[in-house]
């Protein structure tokens, strides 16, 4: 499942609860105790990804991370 989140302390929220008892993985998957996949992505992303010469940047960055920082993905798109 895809759970868009506005904020990072939305993010940092809602990666912490639902892996809880699950698995975390690589660019905000995880799997919540019940075995079902989710990525919690920054709703900024969408729009970060837009812009075809930014977006090699941004996805390079986000490829690095585990939990998705909204401040290192704005950094690379800048």
């Amino acid at each position: 499942m895809h759970t868009p989140r506005e904020t990072q302390k939305e993010v940092d929220k809602f990666w912490e609860k639902l892996s809880v008892g699950g698995e975390k993985s690589r660019c905000g998957w995880l799997k919540d105790k019940y075995g079902l996949p989710w990525q919690i992505v920054p709703t900024v992303l969408g729009e970060m990804i837009k812009d075809t010469e930014k977006s090699q940047r941004v996805m390079n960055a986000l490829l690095q991370m585990d939990k998705i920082d909204i401040q290192r993905l704005k950094q690379a798109y800048k």
